[in-house]
């Protein structure tokens, strides 16, 4: 836990691809209450607040999870589309070689 506390920025990228179980969901928890304030979080996900609840086992702890990382909080929304997919749409193919 410490460790997770003293990083001045910690990066939690695809949040809500993986289900959460109840000890994984409250040590995330303490995580952030122990950055609170203090130090920066980053959250990639594609789910909006309101769908947090498939992931995380316990209603309440959601509830605390969301009002954390929202308090003093800048949330940019991306938009749904798939900037990998977008990318390897655009990108040029190559001629003569094999997929």
């Amino acid at each position: 836990m410490a460790r997770y506390g003293r990083l001045d920025l910690l990066l939690l990228d695809e949040l809500g691809y993986v289900h959460a179980d109840p000890r994984g969901a409250e040590l995330l928890f303490q995580i952030m209450t122990e950055r609170e304030e203090k130090a920066s979080i980053d959250i990639a996900t594609n789910l909006p607040f309101s769908e947090w609840g498939t992931v995380f086992p316990d209603p309440r702890l959601v509830a605390a999870i969301v009002d954390r990382i929202t308090f003093n909080a800048h949330i940019l929304q991306t938009g749904t589309e798939s900037y990998r997919l977008r990318t390897s749409q655009h990108r040029p193919t190559s001629r003569g070689q094999d997929s």
